[in-house]
């Protein structure tokens, strides 16, 4: 790599930061900077699921499957510098990157933006209202998740990318100090961790390999990594080397946090002999649990904690899904690359936030109609197997430059992950099926 390609320097950010936006570029080297894209994207993929995901399979299957969270932090790094790879290489976006696949592409992506937006807005508000409403009991959930809804609108809508990325930081340190310093309080057993690194299914573990391997921080939001790059000021390949390095550190970072959640699946939940639903509910009996077994204020910040990973989850979606809806109709509506309806601030970025934030405060009084949810988990069990797969073919040949493709080890990575994701997807389109034949 050449000499230009080491370090981090900010050159820009807020609405329309980056290639085709009227930004220049920063002058000298970049230099790398802890808080990036990188810790933002990673941030808003490890929600409350994952976070019950790894503590159910804690509690379940002890280190068992420790390995397969490597694992999985191996092929979010490897997916997500494809992404970025792309967009610095080319200038291009990720979706003028599928469009060039083929219409296939918008086909799957139009109906699956507007139909995950409506159905994870409404999932997402919940999810942060949760820990609030027992934290608060004075207030019902109704009313806490559309307050998060709205915080959430207002800091997108409001807000600069470099706000936005600023309190993304203050959310994951929140997150690590809570989950990190939980998994030290309940003293994990280091043999048996170790033994967690031999890459063995237990009986019946399974789709819990498939779940921590493939699923935990693996969203959309992957996909919108090049639009952070662009918000930030990142867009040419001289920023190579900086995003490699931002992103294997968040995810890194990631790491951590999940393997912290294993722990305190089998060193606290497991010990105690209890259940924990696998829906956001069971951090609510999580919290009971450390209550009981390490007083008041464990138990209670443990809830700050499920709080500060469900909003940090609501931002970065409405911040990045926005940008990439924002370039998908923009791209429909024939409008040239870096036009100011299609960066942050502009009338389709805005057309989403909202879209994400009041249409589905609807759900919250109708209930979810049950055609709209076998639609959502259809698609969605469809779109980690979609990324992966067409970024194998936007990262070979003529797509992008030869020095930027990738070399044989990387496409047997992306393959292999591909292959990953399709299992995964099969396993969870079957489960979204399932109501049709009383499953």
């Amino acid at each position: 790599m050449s000499d230009n390609e080491n370090g981090l320097q900010n050159s820009g950010d807020g609405p329309g930061a980056g290639a085709g936006s009227g930004v220049d570029e920063a002058e000298g080297p970049p230099k790398w900077k802890v808080v990036g894209p990188g810790l933002v994207v990673a941030a808003t993929g490890v929600g409350a699921a994952d976070m019950v995901a790894t503590l159910v399979a804690g509690s379940q299957f002890g280190y068992g499957l420790l390995w397969a969270v490597i694992v999985g932090v191996i092929l979010k790094i490897v997916l997500v510098e494809g992404a970025g790879r792309f967009t610095l290489a080319t200038g291009k976006t990720i979706f003028e990157g599928w469009t060039s696949l083929g219409r296939w592409t918008t086909w799957y992506f139009g109906p699956y933006i507007i139909i995950w937006g409506f159905v994870y807005g409404a999932t997402a508000m919940s999810s942060a209202a949760l820990p609030l409403a027992a934290l608060f009991p004075g207030l019902n959930l109704t009313v806490w998740a559309i307050a998060m809804g709205l915080a959430g609108f207002a800091m997108v809508w409001f807000g600069r990318y470099s706000v936005f990325e600023k309190i993304t930081a203050a959310l994951v340190g929140v997150m690590f100090v809570t989950v990190v310093g939980l998994a030290i309080i309940a003293v994990p057993n280091v043999p048996n961790m170790l033994t967690g690194f031999i890459p063995l299914i237990p009986e019946g573990g399974v789709i819990y390999t498939l779940a921590l391997a493939g699923g935990v921080g693996g969203t959309i939001t992957l996909a919108a990594y090049g639009y952070w790059l662009r918000e930030k000021g990142w867009h040419t390949p001289k920023w190579m080397r900086v995003m490699r390095i931002d992103n294997s550190m968040a995810y890194v970072l990631t790491g951590i946090f999940v393997i912290a959640m294993l722990i305190v699946g089998a060193e606290v939940v497991r010990a105690a002999g209890v259940s924990i639903s696998a829906e956001d509910k069971g951090l609510l009996e999580l919290a009971d649990v450390l209550k009981a077994e390490y007083g008041e204020v464990v138990g209670t910040g443990f809830l700050v904690g499920f709080w500060a990973a469900s909003f940090s989850s609501i931002i970065g979606v409405w911040n990045g899904v926005s940008l990439m809806f924002a370039d998908f109709w923009g791209h429909l509506r024939k409008k040239p690359a870096g036009h100011p309806d299609t960066l942050t601030g502009g009338k389709y970025f805005k057309f989403y936030v909202l879209w994400l934030t009041f249409p589905p405060m609807l759900l919250f009084v109708l209930g979810k109609p049950i055609g709209l949810i076998l639609a959502y988990g259809v698609l969605g069990s469809l779109f980690m197997p979609f990324l992966a797969i067409t970024l194998l073919g936007l990262l070979n040949g003529k797509k992008i430059p030869k020095k930027w493709a990738n070399k044989l080890h990387t496409n047997i990575a992306l393959a292999i992950t591909a292959l990953l994701f399709i299992a995964l997807g099969i396993q969870k389109l079957y489960s979204s099926l399932a109501p049709l034949w009383g499953g």
